[in-house]
Protein backbone atom coordinates (compact mmCIF):
# COMPACT_ATOMS: atom_id res chain seq x y z
CA UNK A 1 0.00 0.00 0.00
CA UNK A 2 1.43 3.53 -0.86
CA UNK A 3 -0.39 6.53 0.39
CA UNK A 4 -1.65 7.29 -3.59
CA UNK A 5 -4.20 4.14 -2.71
CA UNK A 6 -6.22 5.87 0.06
CA UNK A 7 -9.20 7.54 -0.37
CA UNK A 8 -10.68 10.54 0.45
CA UNK A 9 -12.27 10.56 3.00
CA UNK A 10 -14.81 13.42 3.97
CA UNK A 11 -15.10 12.92 7.95
CA UNK A 12 -18.39 12.03 9.87
CA UNK A 13 -18.82 14.78 12.39
CA UNK A 14 -16.98 12.79 15.55
CA UNK A 15 -16.34 9.71 13.80
CA UNK A 16 -12.76 9.68 12.38
CA UNK A 17 -11.90 9.18 8.78
CA UNK A 18 -13.55 5.84 6.96
CA UNK A 19 -16.20 4.74 8.41
CA UNK A 20 -15.49 1.36 6.39
CA UNK A 21 -12.38 1.53 8.82
CA UNK A 22 -13.89 2.02 11.94
CA UNK A 23 -12.38 -0.19 14.55
CA UNK A 24 -13.60 -1.66 17.43
CA UNK A 25 -11.31 -2.32 21.12
CA UNK A 26 -10.70 -6.08 21.74
CA UNK A 27 -12.07 -7.68 24.62
CA UNK A 28 -8.61 -7.82 26.52
CA UNK A 29 -8.58 -4.02 26.45
CA UNK A 30 -11.94 -3.14 27.29
CA UNK A 31 -11.03 -5.62 31.06
CA UNK A 32 -7.71 -3.63 31.01
CA UNK A 33 -9.31 -0.64 31.23
CA UNK A 34 -11.96 -1.87 33.65
CA UNK A 35 -9.31 -2.47 35.98
CA UNK A 36 -7.55 0.84 36.04
CA UNK A 37 -10.88 2.19 37.29
CA UNK A 38 -12.30 3.50 33.61
CA UNK A 39 -15.93 3.66 33.34
CA UNK A 40 -18.49 4.02 30.42
CA UNK A 41 -19.97 7.38 30.01
CA UNK A 42 -23.31 7.19 31.64
CA UNK A 43 -24.36 9.15 28.44
CA UNK A 44 -23.90 7.55 24.91
CA UNK A 45 -23.38 10.05 22.48
CA UNK A 46 -25.64 12.58 20.66
CA UNK A 47 -26.09 11.18 17.12
CA UNK A 48 -25.27 14.25 14.69
CA UNK A 49 -28.86 15.64 13.71
CA UNK A 50 -29.61 15.82 17.42
CA UNK A 51 -26.87 18.45 18.07
CA UNK A 52 -27.91 21.51 19.23
CA UNK A 53 -27.65 24.32 17.17
CA UNK A 54 -27.44 27.94 17.41
CA UNK A 55 -30.78 29.89 15.47
CA UNK A 56 -29.45 31.53 12.00
CA UNK A 57 -28.92 35.46 13.10
CA UNK A 58 -27.96 36.29 9.11
CA UNK A 59 -30.36 38.25 7.46
CA UNK A 60 -32.47 36.49 4.54
CA UNK A 61 -30.93 39.65 2.56
CA UNK A 62 -27.55 38.68 3.60
CA UNK A 63 -28.38 34.82 2.60
CA UNK A 64 -29.34 35.57 -0.66
CA UNK A 65 -26.83 37.94 -1.61
CA UNK A 66 -24.21 35.17 -0.52
CA UNK A 67 -26.31 32.87 -2.42
CA UNK A 68 -25.55 35.31 -5.83
CA UNK A 69 -22.08 35.01 -5.17
CA UNK A 70 -21.30 31.19 -5.36
CA UNK A 71 -24.95 30.27 -7.00
CA UNK A 72 -28.09 29.08 -4.93
CA UNK A 73 -26.75 25.52 -4.74
CA UNK A 74 -23.19 25.92 -3.31
CA UNK A 75 -24.86 28.11 -0.48
CA UNK A 76 -26.24 25.79 2.56
CA UNK A 77 -27.65 26.48 6.03
CA UNK A 78 -29.28 23.21 6.32
CA UNK A 79 -28.50 21.11 9.78
CA UNK A 80 -26.25 18.63 8.08
CA UNK A 81 -23.81 21.14 6.47
CA UNK A 82 -23.42 23.62 9.72
CA UNK A 83 -22.74 20.27 12.34
CA UNK A 84 -20.52 19.26 9.92
CA UNK A 85 -18.21 22.52 10.16
CA UNK A 86 -18.61 23.23 13.58
CA UNK A 87 -15.36 22.88 15.21
CA UNK A 88 -12.44 20.44 14.15
CA UNK A 89 -10.89 17.66 15.30
CA UNK A 90 -9.69 17.97 18.71
CA UNK A 91 -10.51 15.90 21.79
CA UNK A 92 -12.09 18.52 23.36
CA UNK A 93 -14.38 19.61 19.97
CA UNK A 94 -15.62 15.63 19.98
CA UNK A 95 -16.56 15.31 23.32
CA UNK A 96 -18.81 19.28 22.62
CA UNK A 97 -20.23 17.83 19.71
CA UNK A 98 -21.02 13.92 21.25
CA UNK A 99 -22.84 15.99 24.33
CA UNK A 100 -24.89 17.28 21.65
CA UNK A 101 -23.54 21.05 21.88
CA UNK A 102 -23.57 22.82 18.56
CA UNK A 103 -23.08 26.77 19.78
CA UNK A 104 -19.77 26.79 17.39
CA UNK A 105 -21.39 26.25 14.33
CA UNK A 106 -21.77 28.34 10.96
CA UNK A 107 -25.44 30.00 9.93
CA UNK A 108 -24.51 28.48 6.60
CA UNK A 109 -21.81 27.20 4.19
CA UNK A 110 -20.44 28.88 0.92
CA UNK A 111 -19.07 26.85 -1.73
CA UNK A 112 -17.16 28.73 -4.43
CA UNK A 113 -15.76 27.56 -6.97
CA UNK A 114 -13.24 30.13 -8.56
CA UNK A 115 -10.48 32.61 -6.57
CA UNK A 116 -12.55 35.20 -7.35
CA UNK A 117 -15.79 34.09 -5.87
CA UNK A 118 -13.68 33.86 -2.63
CA UNK A 119 -12.65 37.34 -3.07
CA UNK A 120 -16.21 38.56 -3.58
CA UNK A 121 -17.54 36.36 -0.75
CA UNK A 122 -14.82 38.10 1.79
CA UNK A 123 -15.77 41.27 0.42
CA UNK A 124 -19.53 40.87 0.67
CA UNK A 125 -18.47 39.79 4.33
CA UNK A 126 -16.17 42.61 5.38
CA UNK A 127 -19.43 45.39 4.24
CA UNK A 128 -21.77 43.05 6.15
CA UNK A 129 -19.86 42.40 9.44
CA UNK A 130 -19.63 38.39 8.61
CA UNK A 131 -17.16 36.56 10.04
CA UNK A 132 -15.69 34.32 8.25
CA UNK A 133 -14.30 30.70 8.53
CA UNK A 134 -11.83 29.50 5.71
CA UNK A 135 -13.07 25.64 5.53
CA UNK A 136 -11.20 22.90 3.48
CA UNK A 137 -9.71 19.30 5.60
CA UNK A 138 -11.19 20.51 8.26
CA UNK A 139 -8.72 18.69 10.39
CA UNK A 140 -7.79 21.10 12.68
CA UNK A 141 -6.56 20.14 16.30
CA UNK A 142 -6.24 23.75 18.02
CA UNK A 143 -9.40 25.66 17.74
CA UNK A 144 -9.01 27.04 14.49
CA UNK A 145 -12.35 26.60 13.27
CA UNK A 146 -14.24 28.34 16.14
CA UNK A 147 -13.60 32.16 15.72
CA UNK A 148 -15.37 34.73 17.71
CA UNK A 149 -18.86 35.45 17.05
CA UNK A 150 -19.33 38.59 19.16
CA UNK A 151 -19.52 41.99 17.11
CA UNK A 152 -20.66 40.12 14.20
CA UNK A 153 -23.37 39.65 12.22
CA UNK A 154 -23.13 36.08 12.34
CA UNK A 155 -20.44 33.55 11.01
CA UNK A 156 -20.03 31.65 7.39
CA UNK A 157 -17.64 28.95 6.48
CA UNK A 158 -16.01 29.18 3.32
CA UNK A 159 -15.61 25.50 2.16
CA UNK A 160 -13.13 25.09 -0.40
CA UNK A 161 -13.92 21.49 -1.55
CA UNK A 162 -14.88 22.48 -5.03
CA UNK A 163 -11.25 24.37 -5.97
CA UNK A 164 -9.63 21.00 -5.69
CA UNK A 165 -7.86 20.98 -9.48
CA UNK A 166 -4.30 20.48 -10.36
CA UNK A 167 -3.71 23.93 -12.20
CA UNK A 168 -0.57 22.98 -14.26
CA UNK A 169 2.95 20.94 -13.62
CA UNK A 170 5.93 22.08 -14.28
CA UNK A 171 8.28 19.29 -15.27
CA UNK A 172 11.00 21.12 -16.42
CA UNK A 173 10.86 23.13 -12.60
CA UNK A 174 9.42 20.00 -11.22
CA UNK A 175 6.68 22.26 -9.49
CA UNK A 176 3.01 21.84 -9.77
CA UNK A 177 0.25 24.41 -8.85
CA UNK A 178 -2.18 23.12 -6.80
CA UNK A 179 -5.89 24.51 -5.73
CA UNK A 180 -6.31 24.85 -1.79
CA UNK A 181 -9.37 22.36 -1.56
CA UNK A 182 -7.79 19.32 -3.06
CA UNK A 183 -7.49 16.24 -0.89
CA UNK A 184 -4.12 14.97 0.17
CA UNK A 185 -4.59 11.79 -1.44
CA UNK A 186 -6.12 13.27 -4.25
CA UNK A 187 -3.01 14.84 -5.08
CA UNK A 188 -0.63 12.29 -4.29
CA UNK A 189 -2.41 9.77 -6.75
CA UNK A 190 -2.48 13.17 -9.75
CA UNK A 191 0.94 13.37 -9.39
CA UNK A 192 1.90 9.73 -9.13
CA UNK A 193 0.45 9.39 -12.59
CA UNK A 194 2.94 12.08 -13.98
CA UNK A 195 5.75 10.41 -12.02
CA UNK A 196 5.69 12.97 -9.25
CA UNK A 197 5.23 12.78 -5.20
CA UNK A 198 4.86 15.87 -2.51
CA UNK A 199 5.99 13.46 0.26
CA UNK A 200 3.73 15.12 2.60
CA UNK A 201 2.18 12.62 4.22
CA UNK A 202 0.46 13.81 7.81
CA UNK A 203 -1.58 11.57 10.49
CA UNK A 204 -4.57 13.49 9.01
CA UNK A 205 -3.87 12.58 5.23
CA UNK A 206 -7.10 11.41 4.61
CA UNK A 207 -9.04 14.19 5.38
CA UNK A 208 -6.55 16.99 5.02
CA UNK A 209 -6.26 19.35 2.19
CA UNK A 210 -3.28 21.67 0.36
CA UNK A 211 -5.01 24.86 1.70
CA UNK A 212 -4.89 23.09 5.39
CA UNK A 213 -1.27 22.24 4.64
CA UNK A 214 -0.30 25.66 3.69
CA UNK A 215 -2.10 27.50 6.21
CA UNK A 216 -1.33 25.38 9.06
CA UNK A 217 2.75 25.18 8.62
CA UNK A 218 1.76 21.23 8.09
CA UNK A 219 5.16 18.80 8.95
CA UNK A 220 4.37 15.08 7.22
CA UNK A 221 6.33 12.10 8.85
CA UNK A 222 8.73 12.20 6.04
CA UNK A 223 9.84 15.38 6.67
CA UNK A 224 12.98 14.13 7.06
CA UNK A 225 13.55 13.48 3.57
CA UNK A 226 10.89 15.84 2.03
CA UNK A 227 10.69 18.86 3.94
CA UNK A 228 7.65 20.12 6.06
CA UNK A 229 4.98 21.83 3.74
CA UNK A 230 5.94 25.42 3.75
CA UNK A 231 9.32 24.00 2.66
CA UNK A 232 8.05 23.12 -0.37
CA UNK A 233 5.73 26.17 -0.94
CA UNK A 234 7.56 28.10 -3.77
CA UNK A 235 4.30 30.56 -4.15
CA UNK A 236 0.71 30.82 -3.47
CA UNK A 237 -2.58 33.07 -3.83
CA UNK A 238 -4.43 34.57 -1.10
CA UNK A 239 -7.82 36.52 -1.16
CA UNK A 240 -8.32 38.84 1.05
CA UNK A 241 -11.58 41.43 1.62
CA UNK A 242 -9.23 43.52 -0.16
CA UNK A 243 -8.20 41.83 -3.16
CA UNK A 244 -5.67 39.34 -4.18
CA UNK A 245 -2.24 38.96 -3.18
CA UNK A 246 -0.02 36.56 -5.30
CA UNK A 247 3.40 35.82 -3.95
CA UNK A 248 6.28 33.63 -5.70
CA UNK A 249 7.87 34.62 -9.01
CA UNK A 250 10.99 33.00 -8.23
CA UNK A 251 12.06 29.85 -5.87
CA UNK A 252 14.01 32.25 -3.46
CA UNK A 253 14.78 36.31 -3.15
CA UNK A 254 16.30 39.00 -1.64
CA UNK A 255 13.61 41.64 -2.82
CA UNK A 256 12.58 41.97 1.20
CA UNK A 257 11.05 39.87 3.88
CA UNK A 258 9.74 36.61 1.84
CA UNK A 259 5.90 37.18 1.88
CA UNK A 260 5.13 33.95 1.50
CA UNK A 261 6.37 32.86 5.09
CA UNK A 262 4.36 35.64 6.52
CA UNK A 263 1.47 33.85 4.98
CA UNK A 264 1.83 30.15 5.83
CA UNK A 265 0.89 29.48 9.05
CA UNK A 266 -1.56 32.49 9.18
CA UNK A 267 -4.66 30.05 9.82
CA UNK A 268 -7.27 31.88 7.94
CA UNK A 269 -6.44 35.39 9.97
CA UNK A 270 -5.05 37.24 6.79
CA UNK A 271 -6.75 35.75 3.88
CA UNK A 272 -7.85 32.56 2.19
CA UNK A 273 -5.02 30.92 0.36
CA UNK A 274 -6.90 29.52 -2.98
CA UNK A 275 -3.64 28.21 -4.77
CA UNK A 276 0.03 27.12 -4.14
CA UNK A 277 3.05 26.46 -6.25
CA UNK A 278 5.20 23.62 -4.61
CA UNK A 279 8.29 21.99 -5.89
CA UNK A 280 7.95 17.99 -6.90
CA UNK A 281 10.40 14.94 -6.06
CA UNK A 282 10.41 12.31 -8.18
CA UNK A 283 8.10 9.15 -6.94
CA UNK A 284 10.34 6.57 -4.71
CA UNK A 285 11.03 3.53 -6.85
CA UNK A 286 11.92 1.49 -3.54
CA UNK A 287 10.93 2.05 -0.21
CA UNK A 288 12.52 0.58 3.29
CA UNK A 289 11.29 0.83 6.67
CA UNK A 290 12.95 -0.52 9.58
CA UNK A 291 13.28 -0.80 12.95
CA UNK A 292 15.74 -0.58 15.91
CA UNK A 293 15.97 -0.82 19.64
CA UNK A 294 17.98 1.63 21.79
CA UNK A 295 18.09 0.78 25.59
CA UNK A 296 17.29 4.25 27.19
CA UNK A 297 15.20 7.50 25.21
CA UNK A 298 18.31 9.70 26.02
CA UNK A 299 20.51 6.91 23.87
CA UNK A 300 18.26 6.73 20.94
CA UNK A 301 18.09 10.88 21.10
CA UNK A 302 21.77 11.03 20.88
CA UNK A 303 21.86 8.74 18.39
CA UNK A 304 19.16 10.30 16.15
CA UNK A 305 20.96 13.60 16.77
CA UNK A 306 24.62 11.79 15.39
CA UNK A 307 22.90 10.87 12.58
CA UNK A 308 21.09 14.04 11.34
CA UNK A 309 23.47 16.13 12.19
CA UNK A 310 26.59 14.28 10.24
CA UNK A 311 25.13 10.50 8.68
CA UNK A 312 23.02 9.96 6.21
CA UNK A 313 19.59 11.18 7.08
CA UNK A 314 16.48 8.85 6.00
CA UNK A 315 13.24 10.28 4.96
CA UNK A 316 11.79 8.83 7.89
CA UNK A 317 13.14 9.12 11.53
CA UNK A 318 11.01 8.99 14.74
CA UNK A 319 11.76 7.39 18.20
CA UNK A 320 9.31 6.27 20.89
CA UNK A 321 10.27 6.51 24.13
CA UNK A 322 9.81 3.46 26.62
CA UNK A 323 6.05 4.01 28.09
CA UNK A 324 5.08 4.77 24.27
CA UNK A 325 7.60 1.68 22.90
CA UNK A 326 5.57 -0.69 26.21
CA UNK A 327 2.05 -0.07 24.33
CA UNK A 328 3.41 -0.72 21.17
CA UNK A 329 1.49 2.45 19.86
CA UNK A 330 4.20 2.48 16.61
CA UNK A 331 2.09 -0.67 15.42
CA UNK A 332 -1.77 0.11 16.49
CA UNK A 333 -2.57 -3.21 14.84
CA UNK A 334 -0.90 -4.49 18.17
CA UNK A 335 -1.32 -1.64 20.76
CA UNK A 336 -1.78 -2.93 23.93
CA UNK A 337 0.23 -6.50 23.00
CA UNK A 338 3.35 -5.25 24.56
CA UNK A 339 6.34 -3.27 22.60
CA UNK A 340 10.02 -4.79 22.17
CA UNK A 341 11.20 -3.15 25.44
CA UNK A 342 13.50 -0.27 25.89
CA UNK A 343 13.26 2.37 23.15
CA UNK A 344 11.64 1.74 19.60
CA UNK A 345 12.93 3.72 16.27
CA UNK A 346 11.55 3.91 13.13
CA UNK A 347 14.20 4.69 9.74
CA UNK A 348 12.61 5.00 6.45
CA UNK A 349 14.27 5.11 2.92
CA UNK A 350 12.25 6.23 0.15
CA UNK A 351 14.32 6.85 -3.80
CA UNK A 352 16.07 4.93 -6.34
CA UNK A 353 17.54 1.58 -5.45
CA UNK A 354 20.67 3.02 -5.26
CA UNK A 355 20.00 6.02 -3.30
CA UNK A 356 17.97 3.88 -0.25
CA UNK A 357 20.85 1.82 -0.34
CA UNK A 358 23.57 4.07 0.25
CA UNK A 359 21.48 5.99 2.83
CA UNK A 360 20.36 2.89 4.65
CA UNK A 361 24.35 1.47 4.96
CA UNK A 362 25.39 5.47 5.92
CA UNK A 363 22.52 5.27 8.84
CA UNK A 364 23.25 1.85 10.10
CA UNK A 365 26.78 2.64 10.16
CA UNK A 366 25.72 5.43 12.50
CA UNK A 367 23.00 4.15 14.95
CA UNK A 368 24.86 0.89 15.03
CA UNK A 369 27.68 2.94 16.78
CA UNK A 370 25.59 4.80 18.52
CA UNK A 371 24.41 1.67 20.77
CA UNK A 372 21.56 0.83 18.31
CA UNK A 373 19.86 -2.40 17.75
CA UNK A 374 18.64 -3.36 14.12
CA UNK A 375 15.32 -5.32 14.41
CA UNK A 376 14.49 -5.85 10.88
CA UNK A 377 12.16 -4.81 8.86
CA UNK A 378 8.87 -6.21 10.17
CA UNK A 379 8.09 -3.44 12.52
CA UNK A 380 9.07 -0.44 10.08
CA UNK A 381 6.54 -1.72 8.09
CA UNK A 382 4.20 -2.50 10.74
CA UNK A 383 4.23 1.61 11.46
CA UNK A 384 4.35 2.56 7.92
CA UNK A 385 1.08 0.37 7.17
CA UNK A 386 -0.73 0.83 10.61
CA UNK A 387 -0.15 4.59 11.01
CA UNK A 388 -2.81 5.70 9.73
CA UNK A 389 -4.68 3.22 11.73
CA UNK A 390 -3.61 4.92 15.00
CA UNK A 391 -6.36 8.02 15.09
CA UNK A 392 -9.25 5.67 14.30
CA UNK A 393 -8.63 4.26 17.69
CA UNK A 394 -9.43 7.46 19.75
CA UNK A 395 -13.68 7.33 18.98
CA UNK A 396 -13.80 3.84 20.65
CA UNK A 397 -11.38 4.84 23.89
CA UNK A 398 -13.90 7.81 24.02
CA UNK A 399 -16.66 5.25 24.05
CA UNK A 400 -15.36 3.57 26.92
CA UNK A 401 -14.83 6.71 29.03
CA UNK A 402 -11.19 7.03 28.31
CA UNK A 403 -9.59 10.42 27.47
CA UNK A 404 -7.20 10.44 25.08
CA UNK A 405 -5.59 13.31 23.42
CA UNK A 406 -2.71 14.37 21.92
CA UNK A 407 -0.29 17.75 22.05
CA UNK A 408 3.46 18.29 20.71
CA UNK A 409 6.21 21.23 20.53
CA UNK A 410 9.86 21.96 19.27
CA UNK A 411 12.92 22.83 20.69
CA UNK A 412 17.06 22.48 20.54
CA UNK A 413 18.78 19.44 21.23
CA UNK A 414 20.19 20.80 23.87
CA UNK A 415 17.24 20.73 26.04
CA UNK A 416 15.29 17.95 24.72
CA UNK A 417 15.23 16.26 27.76
CA UNK A 418 14.52 18.96 29.97
CA UNK A 419 11.44 19.41 28.03
CA UNK A 420 10.43 16.32 27.63
CA UNK A 421 10.33 15.89 31.75
CA UNK A 422 8.87 19.34 32.53
CA UNK A 423 5.70 18.23 30.09
CA UNK A 424 5.29 14.75 31.46
CA UNK A 425 5.30 16.06 35.31
CA UNK A 426 2.84 18.69 34.03
CA UNK A 427 0.32 16.32 32.47
CA UNK A 428 0.69 13.66 35.10
CA UNK A 429 0.58 16.25 38.11
CA UNK A 430 -2.51 17.87 36.34
CA UNK A 431 -4.46 14.69 35.48
CA UNK A 432 -3.46 12.80 38.76
CA UNK A 433 -5.98 12.14 41.64
CA UNK A 434 -8.12 9.04 40.59
CA UNK A 435 -7.37 5.62 41.27
CA UNK A 436 -4.88 5.24 38.40
CA UNK A 437 -2.37 7.75 37.32
CA UNK A 438 -2.64 8.71 33.54
CA UNK A 439 -0.44 7.31 30.74
CA UNK A 440 2.15 9.99 29.38
CA UNK A 441 3.47 8.92 25.89
CA UNK A 442 6.18 10.54 24.22
CA UNK A 443 8.05 10.51 20.63
CA UNK A 444 10.84 12.26 18.61
CA UNK A 445 8.16 12.88 15.28
CA UNK A 446 10.55 15.69 13.26
CA UNK A 447 14.39 15.80 13.18
CA UNK A 448 16.58 18.83 12.00
CA UNK A 449 20.34 19.56 13.00
CA UNK A 450 19.57 21.92 15.63
CA UNK A 451 16.52 20.20 17.58
CA UNK A 452 14.09 17.96 17.34
CA UNK A 453 9.86 17.93 17.71
CA UNK A 454 8.23 16.21 20.83
CA UNK A 455 4.88 14.58 20.02
CA UNK A 456 3.23 13.59 23.32
CA UNK A 457 0.03 11.13 23.66
CA UNK A 458 -1.87 11.09 26.73
CA UNK A 459 -4.60 8.96 28.15
CA UNK A 460 -6.40 8.84 31.80
CA UNK A 461 -10.31 7.81 32.76
CA UNK A 462 -12.37 10.80 32.25
CA UNK A 463 -14.08 12.59 34.71
CA UNK A 464 -17.49 14.14 34.98
CA UNK A 465 -16.63 16.97 32.57
CA UNK A 466 -13.56 15.85 30.20
CA UNK A 467 -13.64 19.20 28.60
CA UNK A 468 -12.47 21.15 31.36
CA UNK A 469 -10.45 18.36 32.75
CA UNK A 470 -8.49 18.03 29.52
CA UNK A 471 -8.42 22.40 29.18
CA UNK A 472 -6.81 22.19 32.67
CA UNK A 473 -3.75 19.44 31.73
CA UNK A 474 -3.18 21.28 28.30
CA UNK A 475 -2.78 25.05 30.30
CA UNK A 476 0.00 23.09 32.79
CA UNK A 477 1.38 21.62 29.72
CA UNK A 478 1.54 25.00 27.78
CA UNK A 479 3.29 26.88 31.09
CA UNK A 480 5.66 24.17 30.77
CA UNK A 481 6.70 24.40 27.08
CA UNK A 482 6.60 27.88 27.97
CA UNK A 483 8.77 27.68 31.07
CA UNK A 484 11.52 25.30 29.00
CA UNK A 485 11.38 28.13 26.36
CA UNK A 486 10.48 26.06 23.81
CA UNK A 487 7.82 26.48 20.86
CA UNK A 488 4.20 26.23 21.64
CA UNK A 489 3.70 24.21 18.46
CA UNK A 490 5.35 22.60 15.55
CA UNK A 491 3.17 21.61 13.05
CA UNK A 492 -0.66 21.76 15.08
CA UNK A 493 -0.78 25.69 14.15
CA UNK A 494 -2.01 27.83 17.10
CA UNK A 495 -6.12 28.28 16.43
CA UNK A 496 -7.12 29.69 19.94
CA UNK A 497 -5.75 26.57 21.82
CA UNK A 498 -2.26 28.05 21.98
CA UNK A 499 -3.24 31.80 20.86
CA UNK A 500 -2.54 33.46 24.37
CA UNK A 501 0.65 31.42 24.98
CA UNK A 502 2.10 32.40 21.15
CA UNK A 503 1.78 35.78 22.37
CA UNK A 504 3.72 35.52 25.55
CA UNK A 505 6.45 33.46 23.34
CA UNK A 506 6.79 35.99 20.46
CA UNK A 507 6.13 39.33 22.81
CA UNK A 508 3.59 42.11 22.49
CA UNK A 509 5.75 43.87 19.59
CA UNK A 510 5.62 40.66 17.70
CA UNK A 511 1.58 40.89 17.77
CA UNK A 512 1.18 44.30 16.87
CA UNK A 513 3.21 43.79 13.84
CA UNK A 514 0.98 40.37 13.54
CA UNK A 515 -2.14 42.27 13.83
CA UNK A 516 -0.99 45.42 12.24
CA UNK A 517 -0.53 43.16 8.87
CA UNK A 518 -4.40 41.70 9.98
CA UNK A 519 -5.46 44.88 9.79
CA UNK A 520 -3.68 46.17 6.36
CA UNK A 521 -5.44 42.74 4.39
CA UNK A 522 -8.85 42.28 6.91
CA UNK A 523 -9.74 46.12 8.31
CA UNK A 524 -12.51 44.84 9.36
CA UNK A 525 -11.42 41.86 11.37
CA UNK A 526 -13.90 39.27 9.41
CA UNK A 527 -11.13 36.50 9.21
CA UNK A 528 -11.42 33.95 11.39
CA UNK A 529 -11.94 36.59 14.40
CA UNK A 530 -10.15 35.22 17.88
CA UNK A 531 -7.65 32.61 15.77
CA UNK A 532 -4.27 33.14 15.59
CA UNK A 533 -3.88 36.65 16.99
CA UNK A 534 -6.77 38.45 19.41
CA UNK A 535 -9.59 39.94 17.54
CA UNK A 536 -8.58 43.39 16.26
CA UNK A 537 -11.48 44.73 18.29
CA UNK A 538 -9.52 43.72 21.63
CA UNK A 539 -8.00 46.46 22.99
CA UNK A 540 -8.44 49.01 19.97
Amino acid sequence: MTESDLPVVDFHPYRWGDPAHATHLPDAARDTLAAFGVKTPTQPPVEPEAVLLPAITLDPETLAALAAVVGAGHLRSDHEARVAHTRGWSTPDLLRLRAGDGTDAPDAVAYPGTHEEVVALLELCAERRVAVVPYSGGTSVVGGLAPLRAGFAGVVAVDLKRLDAVLSVDEISRTATLQAGLRGPAAEAALREKGYTLGHFPQSYEGASIGGYAAARSAGQSSAGYGRFDDMVVGLTLATPRGTVTLGSAPKSAAGPDLRQLVLGSEGALGVITSVTVRLRPAPAERVYESWRFASFEAGADALRKLVQDGQVPTVLRLSDEAETSVNLADPAAMFGGGPGGCLAVTGYEGTAAEVAARRAGATAVLEAAGGELLGTEGGEAWRTGRYRAPYLRDPLLDAGVLIETLETVTFWSGLHELRAAVTAALTDSLSGQATPPLVLCHISHVYETGASLYFTVACAQTEDPVTQWQAAKSAANAAIRACGAAITHHHGVGTDHRDTYAEEIGPLAVDALRAVKRALDPVGILNPGVLVRSLADGD
